[in-house]
């Protein structure tokens, strides 16, 4: 059967979108893979329709609780019974359920920290994949460092096995992440494909303003004047609740979205969002990856985001649809100071290494620093894995590395936002790309009519709900 008709069979798709059957071709013949495609392109049907064609399990790996779930409930919307996330939502005799029956599941979802799990690792080793996947694998890069070091592990255990091959999935990374994703997997002469980060359809605002004050005045009208659905970024959970608090005694449905809500709160909050019963978000950076929202209108930062790739990744959400899209960045002079202190907040200090080794030589363990409060949990994680593969000096140079890094970082961002020549053409360009066409109404420097977006953007949406009425119509009329 030909790879379109089993398409068609398993999907009710007609047609390959742009990447899918070259990184589907070259999964059929046992080649690693590297694919960036772009949010929205389909990078799930890359192993979803693999699984159907080699018969064997695959395992997805995959960096937060939400993604996981919505990937099972879009299978489940196609009629598969044998899919399922193996994570801390599970309680203790559901997961030895699924462990014990672990090679009967077409499609395992998984984290890095479960797959890391001792007991998980010998029900796998048991278990004949067809294929692994790395879904996000730009977090290796982003995160593995100095935020989720499991990530880093992947390798490690990639490394112990006789693996099937492997499939390494991305919707943006630049040249340094491809390489660090490729070294960490040991990918084997891997099939890259590379789609042009580019996205015509969203229109890429740039707004400099005076100060906090201003930018709040500005939010508050900006939001009552415009139509959702839509996200405002913003640089802290205590920001994030205040927003979200005016906007509701504006009369706007919205929520507040941050990592200090429990699991089962972020996943009914990101829920009601994508259901239509909210119109705003109001988040920090926990919220929004692999979100399946195709009508998001506008994506607002109030902040500066920490660099180029979170923010392609953001803006990225909007405009799934293909209709028009609005990303606005809010600027004012000295966010990149915010910025840089956000981005060192989690990194453990030189005085934490010493008193690591320290705690070391009295026979204490270290996780003592934890408790007493020392520092947080997401630090204790990143000197805890290193404090193991290196010298305290070896780590101390790291650290500081690190912290340049994610200096520089913010520097790049804000030569985009200084910039006086096209936004989309650097941005583009950042990830090794060129710009193909500039699309109407492309950046701030090459002049945006907001009346214009807004405009197309109504008409979308009454073109959109005049069919729903026709259709309702023609059920009550005809029957089906």
């Amino acid at each position: 059967m030909e790879l379109e008709e089993l398409l068609h069979k398993h999907f009710g798709y007609l047609s390959f979108r742009p990447g899918q059957r070259e990184v589907i071709e070259a999964i059929l013949q046992e080649k690693d893979v590297m694919a960036l495609l772009p949010t929205g392109m389909g990078k799930s049907l890359c192993y979803q329709l693999p699984a159907y064609i080699l018969e064997k399990p695959v395992l997805i790996v995959s960096p937060l609780l939400s993604l996981m779930q919505d990937q099972v409930e879009e299978l489940k919307r196609f009629g598969e019974k044998r899919v399922v996330a193996l994570n801390s939502f599970l309680s203790l005799t559901e997961k030895r359920h699924v462990l014990h029956y672990l090679e009967q599941y077409r499609f395992i979802f998984t984290s890095p920290e479960m797959l890391l799990q001792q007991q998980v690792q010998e029900k796998l080793a048991q278990v004949k994949l067809g294929l692994i996947v790395v879904d996000e694998a730009h977090c290796i890069s982003q995160w593995g460092y100095d935020f989720r070091p499991d990530y880093l592990r992947i390798g490690e255990w990639l490394s112990r096995h006789n693996r099937p091959p492997l499939l390494a999935l991305s919707a943006t990374a630049t040249s340094k992440v491809m390489q660090d994703i490729r070294e960490t997997l040991s990918l084997k002469e891997p099939f890259e494909f590379m789609y042009n980060v580019d996205r015509p359809n969203i229109h890429l605002g740039r707004i400099v303003l005076e100060d906090k004050a201003d930018k709040s005045s500005w939010l508050m009208r900006h939001v009552k004047e415009t139509a959702g659905p839509g996200i405002l970024y913003v640089s802290s959970r205590k920001r994030a609740q205040q927003y979200s608090e005016a906007f509701l005694q504006a009369g706007i449905r919205t929520a507040a979205y941050h990592a200090g809500y429990g699991a089962e709160d972020r996943q009914f909050i990101q829920q009601q969002f994508i259901d239509g019963e909210l119109d705003w978000i109001v988040a920090t950076n926990a919220f929004g990856m692999g979100i399946n929202k195709q009508d998001i209108r506008q994506v607002i930062h109030e902040s500066m985001p920490a660099n180029i790739a979170n923010y392609m990744q953001e803006i990225g959400r909007a405009g799934r649809d293909g209709e028009s899209a609005l990303a606005i960045l809010l600027y004012s002079d000295g966010d990149e100071e915010l910025a840089k202190f956000v981005v060192t907040g989690d990194l453990p200090s030189p005085q934490h290494v010493d008193r690591y080794e320290e705690l070391l030589s009295q026979q204490v363990l270290p996780a003592q620093m934890l408790k007493n409060g020392d520092l947080g949990e997401t630090a204790f994680r990143v000197l805890d894995y290193w404090m193991q593969q290196e010298t305290k000096e070896q780590v101390k140079a790291r650290l500081n590395h690190l912290a340049l890094e994610k200096y520089h970082a913010v520097d790049e961002m804000l030569k985009i936002i200084q910039t006086k020549d096209c936004i989309r053409e650097h941005l583009v360009g950042y990830f090794g790309q060129k710009l193909k066409k500039k699309p109407e109404n492309c950046c701030e420097n090459c002049g945006i009519h907001y009346d214009e977006i807004k405009k197309e953007r109504i008409t979308a949406e009454k073109k959109i709900e005049m069919i729903s009425w026709e259709r309702r119509l023609q059920q009550l009329l005809l029957g089906n």
